[in-house]
């Protein structure tokens, strides 16, 4: 059935009257009158008992009102869900971050993107998190979870999402060759220290080791901070790693740290060019904090 020609007859059964319904429909009286018995027709009942005077719905046109409003009111709702479906964003989003990120912070931040826009694609690149800041001003990818650094370039955006402890940690039980080193207070200039191979991570390393005027005796630089935390489990020596990543590493119990040593935070958050910000799939993450 036509649905503008079920318009026509709901707005009949409201009006009682061809000519003014013809006329609020923009129609002729006689096109309405041909409309009308078609539905007729397609029914096989007459819906209407009319005479010079009055129009009055017949029992078979009272049982059809339900039914014609059911049928424009679906086709307007499934139109509306066209138009709502066309609106919705659509693309793909590339995204950087850190391995322990990706399973950290990264779940709640697509739960909650993909509630509000379902049909926006996320790529997902993983990677020492020293890498974050240079893929994003390359254009290697869109944004990043990323730790923001001492000097942040002016050409980014960075929202912060979290802050972020870094430890020191000792092997739980060391190795003979560290024990005496470690014994009361640490000797620091005569361990072995395994550090972040660049990135923020690494200034604040530096910063504390400046701070407690130590040279240190730098047995490993690690691309990455997963390693930092095995290598030390091991026995290798002494290292400083981001607490998240010490929380979730599978050698974390196999580590202790040293709670009164007071390094600066890493400030962990989205990061994405300031050119960009407002293009609608960076802007509608964005937008989430």
């Amino acid at each position: 059935m036509n649905i503008k020609n079920l318009q026509f007859f709901l707005h009949l059964c409201d009006s009682k009257s061809f000519s003014q319904t013809a006329q609020a429909m923009h129609i002729s009286p006689s096109a309405l009158s041909r409309i009308i018995q078609r539905l007729e027709e397609d029914i096989g009942q007459p819906l209407f008992l009319r005479d010079n005077r009055s129009v009055e719905l017949t029992s078979s046109g009272k049982k059809f009102v339900p039914v014609a409003a059911g049928i424009i009111g679906s086709w307007q709702e499934f139109k509306l869900q066209l138009t709502q479906d066309q609106q919705q964003l659509k693309g793909k989003l590339k995204l950087f971050c850190s391995v322990t990120a990706s399973y950290s912070h990264l779940p709640q931040i697509l739960h909650d993107f993909r509630q509000q826009h379902p049909q926006v694609e996320i790529q997902l690149t993983t990677g020492d998190p020293a890498q974050a800041i240079e893929k994003v001003i390359a254009g290697d990818v869109d944004i990043a979870i990323a730790a923001q650094p001492l000097q942040l370039p002016k050409k980014l955006t960075f929202i912060e999402l979290d802050k972020v402890p870094l430890s020191v940690i000792l092997p739980l039980i060391p190795p003979p060759t560290l024990q005496k080193a470690l014994s009361n207070e640490p000797d620091w200039q005569a361990l072995p220290f395994i550090l972040p191979e660049s990135g923020p991570a690494r200034e604040r390393a530096d910063k504390w080791l400046k701070q407690k005027k130590i040279k240190p005796n730098i047995y490993a630089q690690i691309a990455g901070h997963e390693a930092i935390v095995s290598m030390v489990a091991l026995g290798c020596g002494i290292g400083i790693a981001p607490d998240v990543v010490i929380d979730n590493s599978p050698m974390g119990d196999k580590v202790q740290r040293r709670h009164n040593e007071n390094i600066e935070p890493l400030n962990l958050g989205l990061c994405c060019k300031q050119s960009r910000q407002q293009e609608p799939l960076l802007h509608a993450l964005l937008q989430l904090f």
